[in-house]
Parts: C-alpha cells; sequence; structure tokens
C-alpha cells in the first residue's frame, strides 16, 4: 500500500498528492510516470512524477480530474492509500549542460514542467520559465517555478494575475529577440502543443 502522506487541493479540478513510494523515489528522474491503481480492480491511470524527495522517500503526483478513476483519486484523504504505484517509468528528459533553455508549462502542465527545469538548473544550464493558467485560481508552483528559474514569466488568459497573454506568447517573443537559447521544454494542452510544434 502506497501511503497518501499529503492532499493540497491546487483548484476546483486538480489535487496534489504526496505518495509515500520508496522503490519509485530511489530511481525517479526528471520526466518519467507511474501507472497508479486506487484499488487492485480498478483503471491503472498513468500519472507524471511531478516531483520527488529521496530523503522523505515521497513523490508528488498531480492529478487534474477528468473521469470516473481521476474523481476516485481525488476523493482520498491524507492517511489513506493506492493500491499500487508502479514505475518509474518512461524515457528520463535528458539533462545537459546546454547554455540558455526555456521551460513553458501551460495549465496542469506546471506540474510535470517542473522537475525538468530542476534537473536543468541543477546542471548549470539558465533557465527561462513560463508558466500560465486560464485565470489566477488555476495557477500554482509559481514559488517553486521560480525557485529553479533565472527568470520567470507568468501569464493568464484573462488578465486575473502576472501578463495577460497565453504562455506561447512571450515564448515567441523570446525566441524571436534572442538568439542564444539553446533548447525549449513544452507541456501543456492540446492547443499550445500545436503552437509550440
Amino acid at each position: 500500500m502506497y501511503k497518501i502522506l499529503k492532499k493540497q487541493i491546487l483548484s476546483d479540478l486538480v489535487t496534489l498528492m504526496e505518495v509515500h513510494a520508496p522503490q519509485v523515489t530511489r530511481k525517479a528522474q526528471a520526466g518519467q510516470f507511474v501507472i497508479v491503481r486506487t484499488r487492485e480492480e480498478r483503471e491503472r491511470i498513468p500519472l507524471t512524477i511531478a516531483d520527488f524527495d529521496r530523503a522523505a522517500q515521497s513523490i508528488t503526483l498531480v492529478i487534474q480530474q477528468v473521469g470516473k478513476s481521476t474523481m476516485e483519486m481525488c476523493r482520498l484523504t491524507e492517511g489513506d492509500a493506492f493500491a499500487t504505484v508502479a514505475g518509474p517509468l518512461g524515457h528520463p528528459t535528458e539533462i545537459e549542460q546546454y547554455g540558455k533553455v526555456i521551460c513553458v508549462g501551460g495549465g496542469v502542465g506546471i506540474a510535470p514542467i517542473y522537475p525538468i527545469a530542476r534537473a536543468l538548473k541543477q546542471a548549470g544550464n539558465y533557465v527561462v520559465s513560463i508558466i500560465g493558467a486560464r485565470n489566477q485560481s488555476l495557477l500554482f508552483w509559481e514559488d517553486k517555478m521560480r525557485a529553479v528559474s533565472d527568470e520567470l514569466i507568468v501569464t493568464t488568459d484573462d488578465g486575473s494575475y502576472g501578463r495577460k497573454a497565453l504562455v506561447t506568447e512571450p515564448l515567441k517573443e523570446i525566441l524571436t529577440a534572442r538568439s542564444d537559447i539553446a533548447k525549449v521544454w513544452a507541456i501543456g494542452p492540446a492547443i499550445m502543443m500545436k503552437f509550440v510544434a
């Protein structure tokens, strides 16, 4: 059983859970994911490892309620446990010292971009991060992103916080104005990824 150590409501549809998962934590790297089930007979749900703490032997999952299984997950509370947490799975993000890089997180994409930005910063890169959401109430982890970024730009679609813009606007401006950006990582909704591609 994988005990839920912490639960935090990030917005109406997004919940953060810190889960005790020693075997996963030992090998977890930026860009990997786990497969989670609330009970043995339930659906397997893939979730990105949004953060991990090797000392506490815990991983952080950010869960967006999009169906029956994720809604059931979000009803669990601190002290409850997941039946299974399999992982880490997937290829880790390739992290090197590239120079100046940009990390873009749109909406719930802020969660999986965070460990990538942190790993890039630890590798000695100059990290420019752009995060955004539809409105201020859906924005989270500004403090965590600021801690691993040399520059942080915050946007909201409605202008309720930070700059009124989609995250793609400052990205386009930076790429147009600066020739020293080595790489860009972007995670977010399909419409955002269409622009970035």
